[in-house]
């Protein structure tokens, strides 16, 4: 009977087990998580969990029982110590799970701040896992001061839930402005106003300096000598691809662990999804973390082992919550070279990136239909004329059938 492990219980970990059983695998079937509780969603942990508006049973991408239901061996609050690629064997402690195929779902790891600068104080928080998220929830109270480092969406989300608890926020980004990695400046200016209408101080083109605490954090002293008053900190600094199970089993890496187009690495018994994997695309090798992209991916590498010999082609989108803004994100902006900008009714705003003539991506900000159509004519291939775009009196839907 051929034996699939899956180690990483996130989300490419439980679509994959769970793709395997749809499509009729009979075979053995383990997944292995680090955590102690089943597979979870992530983006509502620093949102409508750190609320109080999401109870944890509601997290579960799954009720643990369907894992069972299914034959899939769910072993939990193991982390994997060993991978033997030569024997094909998995080592979490003092368990050996064999396998015949071996899908490394680990996802990523938020970037930590140093010890040196005060990073290993009490009070010092990343968002990532449910556990990062009890422990900060307590210290998230009307009154408390906290300090937000990184204007990236991490950042951004953290400082919306901790203002609309009452919590007075600096968040400080040491580029010249937030969301420059992955936003153009439009977006920028768009999140950057929100936030202040909601207290948030936003400082750009600061950095910190170092933390400061007898144990605790109880203050932080930022890179133009401003000093200020904190009783906790949130770090949200970027993610990196886990790979440090991958390295151990001896496969290549390239920005996260490199795969080809089905999702096998150099090893052909190894294969990897979600975040921590680095694929090729549209002649680049690109790494998408998001979860559309975990599960999708995570669904076509289960197909391949199964024989389906199918590439994947993401069809890349993402989305953020602040305050009352749902930002919809569709198609990769890299390497655009202007900016459309068309205005909806009340707060609706989309920004659509055109390389030349060519349509990347769309911004879209409390904007349903311009998501919707941006995103069908990005993965269509379809380039409507900018000016069309930019009129308000266009139906955008009228574009997809030209």
């Amino acid at each position: 009977m051929k034996r699939i492990v899956v180690v990483g219980a996130g989300q490419a970990g439980s679509s994959l087990v769970a793709r395997l059983r749809k499509n009729g695998f009979e075979g053995d079937v383990t997944l292995i998580g680090a955590e102690p509780v089943p597979p979870y969603q992530r983006p509502p942990l620093s949102k409508a969990y750190l609320l109080g508006d999401m109870a944890l049973e509601r997290l579960y991408l799954r009720p643990e029982s369907f894992y069972a239901e299914q034959s899939i061996h769910l072993h939990l609050g193991k982390p994997v110590t060993e991978i033997d690629a030569a024997a094909r064997k998995v080592i979490a402690g003092d368990e050996v799970f064999p396998y015949d195929e071996l899908v490394l779902t680990t996802g990523s790891e938020p970037r930590r701040l140093p010890a040196t600068i005060g990073g290993d104080l009490d009070g010092v928080h990343v968002v990532r896992t449910l556990a990062d998220v009890d422990a900060m929830a307590p210290g998230v109270t009307e009154g408390a001061r906290a300090l937000i480092v990184g204007g990236g969406y991490i950042g951004l989300e953290a400082a919306a839930v901790a203002a609309k608890r009452g919590v007075k926020v600096v968040l400080v980004e040491m580029a010249e402005r937030i969301l420059q990695r992955v936003a153009a400046p439009e977006t920028s200016s768009y999140f950057r106003d929100l936030h202040g209408k909601f207290g948030v101080e936003v400082r750009e083109g600061v950095g910190l300096d170092r933390l400061v605490g007898d144990g605790k954090v109880t203050g932080a002293i930022l890179s133009d000598g401003t000093e200020l008053d904190v009783d906790f900190v949130v770090v949200g600094v970027g993610i990196q691809p886990a790979t440090k199970l991958a390295e151990m089993a001896g496969v290549t890496l390239e920005n996260g662990i490199r795969t080809d187009a089905q999702g096998r690495t150099s090893d052909p018994h190894i294969w990897a999804a979600g975040d921590c994997a680095s694929f090729p695309y549209r002649g680049e090798r690109i790494r998408l973390e998001s979860v559309p992209n975990a599960i999708d991916q995570a669904e076509c590498v289960a197909d391949n082992i199964m024989g389906a010999a199918k590439d994947y082609v993401p069809q890349p989108w993402f989305w953020s919550d602040q305050y009352h803004i749902k930002l919809q994100i569709a198609g990769l902006n890299t390497g655009y070279d202007r900016i459309i900008v068309r205005s909806g009714e009340g707060e609706a705003v989309s920004y659509w990136y055109y390389k030349g003539d060519t349509l990347l991506a769309v911004d879209a900000m409390n904007d349903p239909r311009g998501y919707m159509v941006g995103k069908r004519l990005i993965d269509a291939g379809k380039s409507p004329d900018a000016a069309a775009i930019a009129d308000p009196a266009t139906d955008l839907k009228s574009l997809l059938k030209a």
